[in-house]
């Protein structure tokens, strides 16, 4: 995901909203990521900011990124899927935006008691959004569900 080329491939076949919005992971690790945006055409509001829904697409990213990386070759195999997302907005979107998510840890357990259980386990998972400033422009908190999955 960190690397440009494949990543975009990856937008242009899963999520090519995010691709054409300029969508891009800059940092991925057990621990969190981060997720950019910029604010330009394809991601402007009437309102001279950024679209709520560009927003939430890099807040989803942010978490989701975190588990996609814990699921991708899991032994049994888990399945993750958004159950409900809530977004706070603070202040005018413009310029860069960055969405930090660092509940690597919590997503880690998450996934691991769903496969110990073989139920489906919830984590809420919050996703900080700052411009090029530093200040915080929205707070989302996605509820993602992990399952193993039925063979």
């Amino acid at each position: 995901m960190l690397s440009y080329i494949p990543f975009k491939l990856y937008l242009i076949q899963n999520l090519p909203m995010g691709f054409l919005a300029g969508m891009r992971v800059r940092d991925l690790s057990e621990k969190g990521a981060t997720v950019t945006i910029p604010y330009k055409f394809l991601t402007k509001n009437p309102f001279r900011s950024m679209y709520f829904a560009c927003l939430a697409m890099a807040a989803e990213m942010s978490s989701g990124a975190i588990g996609m990386s814990m699921v991708y070759k899991a032994d049994p195999k888990v399945s993750m899927l958004v159950r409900n997302l809530e977004g706070e907005f603070t202040k005018k979107a413009i310029g860069l935006i960055s969405f930090r998510c660092d509940d690597g840890a919590a997503i880690r357990q998450t996934i691991e008691d769903s496969i110990a259980t073989g139920e489906g386990k919830t984590i809420v998972a919050k996703s900080i959004g700052t411009d090029e400033t530093g200040d915080v422009v929205a707070e989302f908190k996605i509820t993602w569900s992990f399952k193993v999955k039925s063979s």
